[in-house]
């Protein structure tokens, strides 16, 4: 997501930032070009107009140029810009701030992945803030929709309301607010049926659901790869049932983000959660300042030891640590670390919240490292046996063949992941030798063959 302006706008502000001093011709040009970076991440007219406004001004006073470092001056008035036009981190998340068990209703058009969100948000309140989270489904209309629910209730081992034929919508929300009362849950998610384009009936249905289920919070379920369609839609919705906030899906396929950038701007609501893939743990909490800086490269490494915090464990991770700083790992250990990773999102995940993140990208595809490598890896190391892992030293020609046959790459491949990792490991025993200094001069232990 925003990848697309994030690569306009890194190269605008390398431009600016390069300069010693700035004249007001330069900051002219930028932000010409800042406009039609935004334009073309399918950000609307009226916002671009709007926040082009308010950022020219700024961008010419006499304190930046001035400064000492203009170029950084601009990129910092241009940030909190983008912060304004996001909202602020207050908002992220839902609330759950109402008595138990707390109602709330998912809207949106068709598609736009409502029922996965409903489970996707369950899971994340079920795990993260330990609430005992009921779902129930009001679709009546898409053929299965509430057996889908059902199923995605039992892969995220959630409880939902059992389903009773001829059951209208306002019904099923009646009996869900009732189920969850007397069954003590503290949380009931409540997903409603969708058309494939805004009508009255629609309209209807939800606001008689909303005035029977009293909602503490009212979502709108968007998909980002609709551009401004979803723009309207939020507008739609706002205007007759009045969103609490947004939830945009698919995130992770829309390089442009514009949807992102010009919902808040035009409806007022704001963006609560995002989808970042299509596993159920693959969901966020939208954090305005953190998305800007990822915008203009400046990284998100919050957002990162979070994720770390969540995928590693304490105890694991001490672990390694010793065996890291001895040079004693072998490969089991490295499987591990290559799940890790990939829980994190993948390699292009990790890379997306790093500080100059653009810069680092570029050179990996330089470097002919993708996403590819890490499965090929992964694929080369289970398919050796318990012994192989943890020995890496028994493995010989007849074993490298057996190796590369089973993971579907060649003898090369084999011997170039244990090749890398050998030495990766005596690196690791210099740097346990050198201590601190060591360590950072030789960079991050433990990132897998390929990343050093």
């Amino acid at each position: 997501m925003f990848d697309s302006l994030s690569e306009r706008l890194g190269g605008i502000f390398d431009g600016l930032t390069r300069r010693g001093v700035l004249k007001e011709q330069d900051v002219d040009v930028a932000i010409r070009e800042i406009r039609v970076a935004m334009l073309e991440a399918d950000v609307a007219l009226p916002v671009v107009r709007d926040f082009i406004a308010k950022v020219k001004p700024a961008t010419l006073g006499r304190e930046v140029l001035r400064s000492v470092t203009p170029g950084q001056m601009v990129v910092k008035i241009v940030h909190d810009e983008l912060v304004g036009m996001l909202g602020d981190d207050s908002a992220a998340g839902v609330s759950l701030a109402a008595t138990a068990p707390v109602p709330i209703l998912l809207v949106g058009l068709q598609g736009s992945g409502k029922t996965t969100t409903a489970a996707k948000l369950g899971l994340r309140l079920k795990t993260r803030d330990k609430k005992k989270v009921l779902m129930a489904s009001l679709d009546l209309y898409r053929p299965a929709a509430q057996q889908q629910l059902a199923v995605l209730g039992e892969q995220a081992e959630l409880a939902t309301l059992p389903i009773v034929d001829g059951q209208q919508p306002v019904d099923i929300a009646t009996r869900a607010i009732q189920a969850g009362r007397l069954g003590g849950y503290d949380v009931v998610i409540l997903d409603t049926a969708g058309r494939l384009h805004v009508d009255e009936m629609l309209m209807d249905e939800v606001a008689a659901v909303r005035s029977v289920a009293e909602p503490h919070e009212i979502l709108l379920v968007a998909d980002a790869m609709t551009g401004q369609d979803a723009v309207t839609v939020a507008s739609s919705f706002n205007e007759r049932v009045g969103l609490t906030g947004i939830v945009l899906t698919r995130v992770d396929g829309d390089a442009r983000g514009g949807a992102a950038l010009s919902m808040r701007a035009v409806t007022g609501c704001p963006i609560k959660m995002i989808g970042v893939g299509e596993k159920l743990d693959e969901f966020e909490d939208f954090h305005p300042e953190r998305i800007a800086n990822r915008i203009l490269g400046m990284g998100d490494v919050v957002s990162l030891v979070e994720k770390v915090s969540e995928t590693v464990e304490a105890e694991q991770a001490e672990k390694l640590a010793k065996k890291l700083k001895k040079g004693e790992m072998d490969l089991n250990d490295l499987a591990d670390q290559l799940d890790q990773l990939q829980k994190m999102g993948g390699l292009g995940g990790l890379m997306g919240m790093l500080p100059g993140v653009a810069k680092a990208q570029r050179q990996m595809a330089e470097a002919n490292i993708d996403e590819g490598m890490i499965r090929r890896q992964r694929a080369i190391l289970f398919s050796m046996t318990a012994d192989e892992r943890q020995s890496p030293k028994v493995i010989q020609a007849s074993r490298k063949r057996r190796i590369a046959s089973g993971s579907g790459t060649s003898v090369q491949d084999v011997n170039k992941l244990l090749k890398q990792f050998q030495m990766m490991n005596k690196m690791m025993k210099k740097v346990g030798k050198m201590g601190n200094k060591g360590l950072m001069r030789h960079g991050l232990p433990g990132m897998p063959p390929g990343f050093g």
